[in-house]
């Protein structure tokens, strides 16, 4: 598995030790050190410039290529290719050991896994997995801190279901709409039910994929040319050009520099992206209860403007997960998050659980407000009320 992998601009000794996870699934992690948190952006001439909010300015980073295939990530074996996140979270795990293996000093500081999107099912998975290695003292203890998840998908059933009452509250559909919309909801939600359960056949949850899928595409072929990552803007066709970042890591000294002999670059592949189907559908909000009541902590973000993983659904899983901690969460009050004076968000939080609804921003929260998501993680991570 490939990774690349910065020390903090900080303290590296003491600062903790972050594993940031891109979605897709099958997206390199590349696109999220490059065009989001990373230390480095790349300019129009394919040179380096310092990202003066990247996360590594609080922590040590670690952006990994993954499911296998993912990226610079590779192997010669069909077998390697993962068909869920449990799978995947078994590389993940092995490939934790092996880096803490390769670099011991790193291997007391607070751990947290932090991702976006398709992480939303990846980062409880590889929590669970860590959390059960650290109980069964199977390798390397992993002094795991907390999970984030920005812009995610965890909860299908939930996070399907609101999808329409996000979109009319934002004027993106009519009534019409929105009642059409509401006729495809009763199959969506059983064939999460019956992907959900592990004695059905594995066929449920591919149907469930685009039984459920094809409500998110209704609305936006109503929506015309309206961006889903950010309904603020229009786009035809491809909405983001990636190019760049494909340029500059597929240029021979690049990757002989980095170590990955003859292998293109690719942004994201369809090749990790169509085995997953299967998993798009099982709720990995299951594991996180247990992950809380053993002190780990969870904060869920999501951009205003994101149709993609809306910041409603988050919120609606967020309030519905069964814990000791429920019923203060629910009636914990919302306030502003506020950054150097200006109001940059709104939060919820009570115990372990932080929720944040980041103003201006679409899916890419760190591209949006860089400012504004470097205060977030560093007050989340030092136990600074948002």
């Amino acid at each position: 598995m490939f990774y690349f992998f910065f020390q903090s601009r900080n303290n590296p000794s003491t600062d903790p030790v972050v594993v940031y996870i891109t979605g897709g699934p099958g997206c390199s992690t590349s696109l999220a050190l490059f065009y989001e948190n990373g230390p480095f952006q790349i300019t129009d001439n394919l040179s380096l410039v310092w990202n003066d909010f990247g996360w590594d300015k609080v922590s040590n980073i670690i952006y990994v290529d993954q499911p296998t295939g993912t990226g610079f990530s590779y192997t010669s074996d069909e077998a390697d290719i993962r068909t869920d996140s449990q799978g995947a979270a078994v590389d993940f795990y092995d490939f934790m050991q092996a880096f803490f293996e390769a670099h011991p000093q790193y291997a007391r500081n607070d751990f947290y896994i932090i991702g976006e999107s398709y992480a939303g099912h990846y980062i409880p998975a590889f929590a669970d997995r860590v959390q059960r290695g650290n109980n069964n003292k199977e390798g390397i203890p992993i002094n795991m801190k907390g999970l984030a998840i920005g812009s995610g998908l965890t909860e299908p059933e939930i996070q399907y279901k609101a999808y329409a009452d996000y979109a009319l509250s934002m004027k993106l559909i009519n009534q019409s709409d929105y009642n059409s919309l509401g006729q495809l909801v009763p199959q969506c939600v059983q064939g999460i039910k019956l992907c959900g359960n592990s004695s059905g056949p594995s066929s449920a949850c591919t149907k469930a994929f685009y039984d459920c899928t094809d409500i998110f595409n209704r609305i936006v072929n109503i929506t015309g040319n309206t961006n889903y990552f950010d309904i603020r803007k229009k786009c035809a066709g491809k909405c983001y050009d990636f190019s760049k970042l494909n340029n500059f890591l597929n240029q021979e000294s690049v990757r002989q520099a980095l170590g990955v002999g003859d292998i293109q670059f690719v942004t994201c592949k369809r090749s990790v992206y169509d085995p997953m189907k299967p998993d798009w559908m099982k709720n990995y909000e299951v594991v996180i209860p247990a992950l809380l009541e053993n002190g780990v902590k969870l904060l869920v973000y999501a951009g205003e403007y994101d149709l993609e993983c809306n910041w409603l659904g988050n919120a609606r899983w967020v309030d519905a997960m069964v814990w000791s901690g429920q019923k203060n969460f629910v009636s914990a009050p919302s306030v502003p998050f506020k950054v150097d004076g200006e109001e940059a968000g709104l939060t919820k939080s009570s115990g372990l659980l932080t929720f944040l609804k980041v103003y201006n921003a679409g899916h890419w929260i760190p591209a949006d407000q860089p400012k504004a998501s470097l205060e977030m993680i560093k007050r989340w991570m030092q136990g600074i009320p948002l």
